[in-house]
Order: C-alpha cells, then sequence, then structure tokens
C-alpha cells in the first residue's frame, strides 16, 4: 500500500507523529507518551505556516504583470509550495489553530490525548486523532470501544474544516462511526468563519461525542443481546454492500450468477470476517446483531485492500464507501432490532 504523507526534506522526516504504535509504513515519529499540543506539532512536522499571497497574470511585456482580483495564492512559508488558490474571504487556519480548536474543546486540560498527526501531500491537508476520556461499553466483559475525535482541514482551498466523532473498537480497531436519525456524528466548519465562531463549533463537537456516545452504548448493549441467523448475517451483507439498484434488483430476483464477482468477493470476504475472526467469537459479538454490524465495519478496516492509506482514511472517516456501507449496515441493524427478520426483505 503506497502512502502520502508529507517528506520534509529540510529535516529528512515524514510529517507523521503515532504514540507508541507505528502507522502507515512505520514512517514518521513515535512517541511513548501522549504529548501536549504544543509537542504534537512539533513531533508531527507541523510546524510550518501558511500565508496566502496575491496572484499576478503575465502581460505580453518581459516585465509585464497584472493582478488577478480576489484571487490568492496558498503556499507554505518554509517550502514555497504552492497548495491552491482561495478568494478574499478565505481565511488560513493555520495548523497551531487545529490543535488549539481541540483543546478549547476540553479546555486545555487533561481530558483529551493526541494519538495520531501528520500532513498528506506537499502539507496542504492535515489530520489529527484525539482520545476522548471514557469508554463506550457493551457487555460486562472487556468489549470495550474508545472515543476519539477526527479532524482534518485543508491549506489549499479544497474543503472545511472536518471534526467528526469516530469510535474505534478496541479489540479489533473497528470504526464504528454511525450516524443516528436524530444526529450526525460530523461537524463542518468554513474557512471563512471567524475565530468566535470556530470556537462555538469546537464545543459543539464536544456536544456531539456526549451525546451519540451515550446513544451508541444503549444501541450496541440492545444489538448484543439480539440473536441472528448465520444466514441472515449474510443476508445483511449482501444488502449493507449493495453498490447500486442493478445490484439490489438481481438479489431481488436470486439471480446471483448475475451479480459481479467484485461484489461477491466482498460479501463473501465480509461473510468470512463474521464467521472467523476471533474478534467475531466473543460472547457480544457470536450470533449477534452487534456482530453483524462489526462484520461490516471490520471488513473494510480490516480485511479490504485501498490503494494508499490516504485512500482507506477517506473511505472510512470522510464520507467515503466504507463509512457509507458502514451507516447502511447500521440502519439495517437497527430495523433488524425493531422488526426481526422483515427489516432485511426485499421491498
Amino acid at each position: 500500500m503506497a502512502h502520502n504523507i508529507n517528506f520534509n526534506e529540510q529535516t529528512g522526516q515524514h510529517a507523521f507523529m503515532s504514540v507508541k504504535q507505528p502507522a502507515w509504513h512505520g514512517l514518521g515519529q513515535i512517541v511513548e507518551n501522549y504529548p501536549t499540543s504544543r509537542e504534537a506539532i512539533a513531533v508531527a512536522g507541523l510546524d510550518y505556516e501558511v500565508a496566502k499571497a496575491p496572484i499576478f497574470a503575465r502581460g505580453t511585456g518581459l516585465f509585464d504583470t497584472y493582478p488577478v482580483p480576489d484571487q490568492y495564492a496558498t503556499m507554505r512559508t518554509d517550502s514555497k509550495a504552492v497548495f491552491g488558490v482561495v478568494g478574499k474571504d478565505y481565511q488560513i487556519v493555520q495548523n497551531a489553530d487545529a490543535f488549539a480548536f481541540f483543546d478549547a474543546i476540553v479546555g486545555g486540560g487533561e481530558g483529551i490525548l493526541y494519538e495520531t498527526a501528520g500532513a498528506l501531500g506537499n502539507g496542504e491537508r492535515i489530520f489529527i486523532t484525539a482520545k476522548l476520556s471514557g469508554y463506550i461499553r457493551v457487555g460486562n466483559g472487556d468489549d470495550v470501544t474508545e472515543k476519539y475525535i477526527f479532524l482534518t482541514t485543508s491549506h489549499d482551498g479544497s474543503g472545511s474544516i472536518t471534526a467528526a466523532f469516530t469510535p474505534v473498537r478496541i479489540v479489533c480497531q473497528n470504526t464504528l462511526n454511525a450516524a443516528l436519525k436524530t444526529a450526525t456524528n460530523v461537524v463542518r466548519i468554513r474557512h471563512t468563519a471567524g475565530a468566535k465562531e470556530r470556537l462555538e463549533q469546537a464545543h459543539k463537537v464536544m456536544g456531539v461525542a456526549d451525546n451519540l456516545s451515550l446513544q451508541l452504548e444503549g444501541i450496541f448493549n440492545e444489538w448484543a443481546n439480539v440473536r441472528i441467523e448465520d444466514n441472515q448475517v449474510k443476508q445483511l451483507i449482501q444488502l449493507a454492500l449493495c453498490p447500486n439498484k442493478e445490484t439490489y434488483n438481481l438479489l431481488k430476483k436470486g439471480a446471483t450468477e448475475e451479480l459481479s464477482t467484485m461484489y461477491k468477493n466482498a460479501c463473501d470476504a465480509a461473510f468470512e470476517y463474521a464467521m472467523a475472526d476471533d474478534t467475531q467469537s466473543m460472547a457480544t459479538t457470536k450470533g449477534t446483531l452487534f456482530g453483524a454490524y462489526n462484520a461490516v465495519t471490520g471488513y473494510y478496516q480490516n480485511v479490504r485492500s485501498f490503494k494508499t492509506d490516504e485512500d482507506k482514511l477517506k473511505s472510512i472517516c470522510l464520507g467515503g464507501t466504507a463509512q457509507a456501507r458502514g451507516q447502511k449496515a447500521f440502519d439495517l441493524c437497527g430495523g433488524f432490532a425493531k422488526d426481526g427478520a422483515v427489516a432485511l426483505q426485499f421491498n
């Protein structure tokens, strides 16, 4: 699997920091203890600034240049790498500001632990994962889910500041970032927003985390006590991974021989994970609806191959295919918990 982690030629280091565990090809710096925001910025190689510079058009003469109105280039001040073109209202959110956003969530205390941070490409996109205190506990044993907030922002004008509440089940590292009908797990902040608005949104993220944690803990514990047959798990996987209406209609007709090989292989791999992986043999997952949900999320986290680590990150955490399929599995499990096998019938 390839990577797109920024390499700083001046320092000879990759812009990535991880606590205790190496990630993404073992590149970057590993630290033993959770760093402060200031330490994380330095260790991860994010201690560079971004500037907004006017753009000029070249005329016909040798020295003829003309300013382009209301258009600016964003560029890295140390390497002079140009990231993108933005408008006059675009506000640069420095890397230090992104960490300050996290610090503001918990008032700068010890309630947040910076676990990974890094930059992609030439440094135009950064990401941070921070662990919150407390757990989502399922059952009476060791099946616990840690609570994370994942933040990403770009310096090239391509997207908003995005902060997402992202629970991760410890035993399999499954990302269980489902959204409920009553609440979203993502907060997006415009780059044109002022500092006051960003601070208000920071506290909103924490509210999302607290609210969803309580709701998901109740839901997951309920699902751990709902039994589901193996053939129903297979059907749930087929529906959750269904990519389009054409595939759905083929499933509805029972025309399995007409299904694409790629789709059938994905369903088989997810079902094999559901039946054979050690994390699916716990009291909370073996033969349970919670196990069926984890079969889909676990397939994308632990089985499915991605071209790059960045592609995997986007797919699972930034609204990509894996997140969409996980959300579909979550909704199907909710329907099964309420209505039983009827929820898996074709309409």
